[in-house]
């Protein structure tokens, strides 16, 4: 069922600086993610009506673009999770109507979203990045599935994480520790998609550095160190309360920490994104800071790491992203 329109006006003003008029979050749509991208979409909501915000939940349908068309916004908030929100086609549309929105243009978007090719965009701006394999589905069943397997783990070694090129929220993902566990995880990564990325697994502290920019510049915020129960930062770890600690700011060393955020940072430029992104990386135990994928629509919800980054800021959630909407809205 379509996400219920919400529309919220306050008696109270914006505060100065703000933006007027309607703000429309998209959240919800058609990929694996949508559940997510309701939990998000309604946050970030939330947290623009705390600031005295007018705004408005659509989610994805027929009936979004002749609503937009009517009656334009004054900027709209994509928080849509996964290949259909993530892909750049939503921001697409939206530059053809000429309505301002929050992130990315659709060009980074695309480049971001591909996993193999986020890789080779990160190495080439000097950012390290886990030696990895790309392989689509037919060439995985044509030329022998066994051979392939034995050939990627004496290339790469064990153990190997393995996730589909385009998802998200670590749909599909698995850490192969033995060579008699790959074809599981080939299997999975395919159940979302065509075509699956084996990387050589970095073992080390995985971190999550959010980039905000309004108007003033990229300015990477505190460092937020995940620490999954059962080891693994999967789906499950992500999204159930309880199942992972966070530590923000990490535990990391006054160094390793600006690096991370210098990584971050390049990773935002590198890509060309705008606005608000999110890089993940391992720190290894020798000190080097990996990159494994950068999201260009960040996750919102109750066991986000990008509130609970603005929150070790000491920034308020709500001015925070107004003022991130405010800047989008100018452009």
């Amino acid at each position: 069922m379509p996400h219920p329109l919400e529309t919220t006006v306050t008696e109270n003003p914006a505060p100065s600086g703000l933006p007027t008029g309607r703000i429309v979050v998209l959240a919800g749509g058609l990929s694996h993610e949508r559940d997510v991208s309701l939990r998000s979409g309604r946050r970030v909501a939330e947290a623009l009506r705390s600031v005295g915000l007018e705004v408005e939940e659509r989610d994805v349908d027929s009936s979004l673009l002749p609503a937009l068309l009517a009656d334009k916004p004054a900027c709209v908030v994509p928080m849509l999770h996964g290949e259909t929100g993530e892909d750049g086609a939503i921001r697409e549309v939206l530059d053809l109507v000429g309505i301002p929105y929050v992130g990315a243009p659709p060009a980074a978007c695309r480049v971001a979203f591909d996993k193999p090719v986020a890789k080779i965009v990160a190495g080439r701006a000097g950012i390290s990045t886990p030696e990895s394999v790309c392989l689509p589905a037919e060439s995985f069943r044509e030329l022998g599935a066994t051979a392939v397997m034995d050939l990627i783990v004496e290339r790469l070694g064990l153990p190997l994480m393995v996730k589909p090129a385009r998802s998200g929220s670590a749909l599909g993902c698995s850490v192969v520790r033995s060579a008699d566990q790959l074809p599981a995880a080939m299997v999975s990564a395919y159940a979302y998609g065509t075509v699956a990325l084996l990387e050589r697994f970095v073992e080390g502290t995985e971190v999550a550095v959010p980039v905000i920019d309004t108007g003033d510049g990229p300015e990477a915020l505190p460092v937020v160190e995940i620490r999954p129960d059962g080891g693994v930062y999967d789906y499950s770890a992500r999204y159930t309360a309880g199942s992972t600690t966070f530590v923000t700011p990490a535990s990391l060393s006054d160094e390793l920490t600006a690096e991370c955020q210098r990584v971050a940072l390049a990773a935002h430029a590198a890509f060309g994104l705008r606005d608000l992104s999110r890089s993940d990386l391992i720190v290894d135990s020798e000190g080097t800071v990996w990159f494994l994928e950068v999201n260009v629509a960040p996750g919102f919800t109750e066991t986000s790491t990008v509130p609970l980054s603005v929150q070790a800021q000491g920034a308020d959630l709500g001015e925070l992203v107004a003022s991130v909407v405010a800047a989008a809205s100018r452009r």
